[in-house]
């Protein structure tokens, strides 16, 4: 029986953690998975419960996390080493930056020798997240960890690109597309009762049309862009019937407010109950097919994206979708098709968000079609055959 042992950056609500748990719990019976975890931010949701829920077999590891921190990182290695010694996996796949240096950094210098070292990039931090020189120092840091990496995953098409001539971190030979694969069936079912409970209890009229945008409240989320393109949108049209709700929560929530502010937008915070107002703070929340059911629009303003979830889970629940074109969003998001795609410009993004609030029609046909793209392109089964066809064959190259 192949043994897995699966590293992650952190138990954070994402999708990392989404493609580790469903990794985990629906590879065969042939195969034994065990996870180590980071630690997730203070002002991250905990994504936890869903390892527990499918009864994964997962630790959490001691100095992991996201900051780097000579210190705790020593720590985490050593942690991550001694794990490789004692559980002797045969693959050691690690997932994410931090979990991908020192899972990498471990597997290659323990005692014990795996016979694959994998590596799945699921974005990457060589976009909006850096200065150009420390840019260049982590490029040059992955480069070797990929050099003692058997293979690398990329989640789309165009990161695999990206991965090989853009950054020149590997050789496109190394690199494995296996696009990310999710349990969709909560996000088709009972929408219409769903979408009938949100908006009650946000006393959302039924002519008010819904726009939301999910994820980290960080840089490379771009919240500023979105702001922006709210406020344009006003100006298009200042009796336009809209409410924008945002979900997450991270280090730029105070940032966000202001910005707020200072485009005239009224806003309701996160346990506060002036749902009247323009832009409502949910913070973090686990029951986003009930968000999803309840908007008209979802929206991403990514600087940087590898595969976008809450897009993909927006296609699955049918809803129109408008992303900037990054990374791997068109991979996604075919524009005019499956939804619509926006430079990084607050007046495209803007006002081809009017033109979404003002056509219903334009709304169901993305949606019905972005339906189909996503089930038939990113559920469990297909995520889970071609990454045990890699494995075997890694396994039988390696042995």
């Amino acid at each position: 029986m192949p043994k897995i042992l699966r590293i992650l950056n952190r138990l954070n609500i994402g999708g990392p953690t989404l493609n580790v748990t469903n990794l985990s719990a629906y590879l065969p019976a042939d195969f034994e998975t065990k996870v180590l975890a980071g630690y997730k931010e203070e002002s991250e949701g905990s994504s936890e419960y869903l390892l527990k829920e499918k009864g994964i077999n997962y630790q959490y590891v001691p100095g992991m996390f996201r900051a780097i921190d000579p210190k705790n990182d020593w720590k985490a290695f050593q942690y991550i080493s001694n794990q490789i010694n004692e559980f002797k996996p045969d693959i050691v796949h690690s997932h994410a930056a931090k979990a991908g240096a020192l899972g990498r950094l471990a597997a290659h210098f323990s005692k014990h020798k795996p016979k694959v070292i994998l590596h799945t990039y699921h974005g990457n931090v060589f976009d909006g997240y850096f200065s150009p020189l420390k840019t260049r120092i982590f490029l040059a840091i992955e480069r070797y960890l990929c050099s003692i990496s058997t293979a690398i995953i990329a989640i789309s098409e165009q990161q695999k690109i990206d991965l090989s001539e853009k950054y020149k971190i590997a050789p496109a030979a190394k690199i494995h597309v296996i696009r990310l694969g999710f349990d969709l069936d909560i996000f088709t079912q009972n929408n219409l009762e769903k979408r009938n409970t949100f908006r009650s209890f946000y006393q959302i009229e039924e002519d008010m049309v819904v726009i939301t945008i999910t994820g980290r409240l960080a840089a490379v989320k771009n919240h500023h862009l979105f702001v922006c393109a709210i406020k344009h949108l006003k100006t298009l049209d200042a009796y336009v019937k809209f409410k924008v709700f945002i979900v997450g929560d991270g280090e730029l929530f105070k940032e966000i407010v202001n910005w707020i502010e200072e485009a005239n937008l009224t806003y309701c915070l996160p346990h506060e109950t002036n749902y009247e107002a323009e832009v409502i703070f949910t913070s973090w929340r686990k029951d986003i097919d009930v968000i999803n059911a309840g908007s008209d629009i979802i929206a991403l303003t990514s600087i940087n994206e590898g595969t976008p979830v809450s897009i993909i889970e927006a296609q699955a629940s049918s809803k129109a979708v408008i992303c900037t074109n990054v990374g791997g969003v068109k991979d996604v998001v075919a524009d005019g098709e499956t939804g619509l795609l926006s430079e990084q410009n607050a007046i495209e993004f803007g006002e081809k968000l009017y033109l979404l609030i003002k056509s219903g029609v334009l709304r169901e046909r993305l949606g019905k079609e972005g339906n189909k793209f996503a089930l038939n392109n990113y559920g469990t089964h297909r995520l889970i055959e071609e990454t045990q066809r890699l494995y075997k064959k890694l396994l039988k190259l390696n042995q």
